[in-house]
């Protein structure tokens, strides 16, 4: 017979306080939604508190049985990897039944949240420099970016099934990082279509650098083409339909609903490009940056000094993630690093 439940949310941090804060807001209102189920997050990297301060937390409370999920859209490295590894470890040290959720991942409710935010810059534009007809639209999704295909190729449907239920004219897609097209090239596409107005929407969670990255190249390549009317929409955030997608993933658990999809898994399927990674083992690479990088309440260690007013990301390339001094784990080289609208156009990108 099953204990007393906890709910864990597994959020993957940031360097952003605002981020980190906003992650925290959205699950302090999701006690509602479990009756008498105490509810407590933790985050995979650079944030506290981290996965196992939530956990203690959660036994403390007398809790024997915890329903996790990642807090993450789609189901990659992190959602696959990292954060089970991290779970399994803690409850073999404990004696703790820790079941797994899956990802928020393509959902009529997290689709009915990414139109909100559509429809509302739509309804903001309108008023502050009149209506064009939403045939003259072209909607841009841009995604976080992943090395797993399967994860990406999520952007694309979110993005079609956006553009339908908005009645837009075109969509195209983007991603902030790791794979391609990013950002400044996908805009720059975009502007030889003919569309009047171009809405740029972040599909993401929560602010943070990368959400200042996205609408800073949006603001480059709007200057340079003053004839388009550029929109930025606002990213997902705590809406309600996010919150019932979340609970959702918590409940399912119970009814043993939630396995993630895994038919074009990288991990289990010999996806071109990608075999090597076939029946990696289930391991987290990330325990060596638990809780770095966190800041103190209000130093807002993100604040750095942006180029050209924003972050571009190039300083980062540099600083590559070395893994040189955390024993003999590595990531395999994602097959698609050197496309030319990829990772490495950022180095030589015109910062004029």
């Amino acid at each position: 017979m099953s204990g007393k439940i906890g709910v864990m949310v597994c959020g993957h941090g940031s360097r952003s306080d605002a981020a980190v804060e906003q992650f925290a807001a959205l699950v302090k209102q999701l006690p509602p939604h479990f009756a008498d189920w105490p509810v407590e997050y933790g985050y995979l990297e650079f944030s506290n508190p981290v996965i196992r301060d939530g956990l203690d937390r959660l036994r403390e409370q007398g809790c024997d049985h915890i329903l996790a999920v990642p807090g993450m859209l789609f189901a990659a490295m992190h959602a696959k990897n990292d954060i089970p590894s991290v779970l399994k470890a803690y409850g073999d040290l404990h004696g703790l039944k820790i079941e797994y959720g899956r990802d928020l991942g393509v959902d009529e409710k997290m689709i009915t949240a990414a139109a909100a935010r559509v429809n509302e810059a739509i309804a903001a534009a309108d008023a502050r420099s009149g209506p064009v007809a939403r045939r003259e639209t072209c909607l841009v999704v841009i995604g976080r970016g992943s090395s797993d295909p399967d994860a990406n190729s999520n952007i694309a449907t979110i993005s079609r099934l956006l553009m339908e239920r908005a009645g837009l004219g075109w969509n195209e897609v983007g991603y902030s990082g790791v794979t391609f097209p990013l950002v400044k090239p996908c805009l720059e596409h975009v502007t030889k279509l003919g569309y009047k107005r171009i809405i740029v929407f972040p599909y993401f969670l929560f602010t943070g650098i990368l959400i200042d990255r996205i609408y800073g190249f949006t603001d480059m390549v709007a200057a340079a083409h003053p004839g388009i009317d550029f929109v930025k929409a606002g990213y997902l955030n705590d809406h309600p339909a996010v919150l019932a997608t979340f609970a959702e993933r918590v409940t399912e658990i119970l009814d043993g609903n939630n396995a993630m999809d895994c038919n074009m898994c990288k991990y289990r399927e010999q996806v071109l490009g990608f075999e090597v990674e076939v029946g990696l083992p289930q391991e987290s690479h990330h325990h060596h940056v638990e809780g770095q990088g966190a800041s103190a309440p209000g130093s807002n260690v993100a604040d750095c000094r942006l180029c050209d007013n924003f972050c571009t990301g190039a300083c980062r390339l540099e600083a590559a993630h070395s893994h040189g001094d955390h024993g003999d784990h590595h990531h395999p080289v994602y097959p698609q690093a050197g496309h030319r609208l990829g990772p490495e156009s950022v180095r030589s990108l015109d910062k004029r």
